[in-house]
């Protein structure tokens, strides 16, 4: 069971901040949307949104599924998330 009151999350840390930013950074070099990249691995848009703008977490299967859509290196995308983290 979790500790986590339902309908409720914590507010995202630092590292899943950096993971937003390096999504958003992948989604520019891919030029693909948000919205695309939603659709893509089957969320919602909204749900995509708040992720990307850092104020809900990725779940580890969320983004290693945008990486497989974008091409993107999973390893390579989490390891700049923590460079770019311990940088601030």
């Amino acid at each position: 069971m979790s500790n986590v009151p339902k309908g409720s999350e914590p507010a995202p840390g630092a590292f899943a901040r950096a993971v937003s930013e390096e999504m958003r950074m992948a989604l520019t070099r891919h030029r693909m949307s948000g919205a695309q990249l939603a659709a893509r691995i089957g969320r919602s848009q909204s749900y995509m949104s708040k992720r990307l703008r850092g104020e809900s977490s990725f779940t580890a299967n969320d983004v290693a599924a945008a990486c497989e859509v974008l091409g993107e290196d999973l390893l390579h995308l989490l390891t700049n998330a923590v460079r770019a983290m311990r940088r601030k």
